[in-house]
């Protein structure tokens, strides 16, 4: 079972940036992956997303500022996210996929808080 630890989260002003990683137990070459984000009083949802072959898909919410990138040697999924506004605020969260379904169980996030 592979395990994955979500990682660099952090305080930033609206228009900032930040870069999160998502470090594999294992290959993930054979998955898709997605970013998800938790805020307060709304459902999780899928941010982004990577096929096996590199293809991406963003929520209309994030295109634009948002990539998802891939290192399948080095087992890490990355979300660079920029112009970053207060809405971003959330828990973010790296699944493998099935289709549009998560595979395994979620971790603990890493928190992203962008002030006004």
């Amino acid at each position: 079972q592979v395990q994955l630890v979500e990682s660099g989260g952090g305080l930033v002003q609206a228009g900032g940036s930040l870069r999160l990683s998502c470090a594999a137990s294992g290959s993930i070459s054979i998955n898709a992956m997605g970013w998800y984000r938790e805020a307060p009083g709304k459902q999780r949802e899928l941010v982004a997303r990577t096929s096996s072959g590199g293809r991406t898909i963003y929520a209309d919410s994030v295109k634009g500022r948002f990539t998802i990138s891939r290192d399948n040697a080095k087992n890490t999924v990355y979300l660079q996210m920029n112009s970053l506004k207060p809405e971003d605020t959330a828990v973010y969260y790296c699944r493998r996929l099935l289709g549009d379904a998560p595979l395994g169980s979620w971790g603990q996030g890493t928190q992203v808080t962008v002030s006004s």
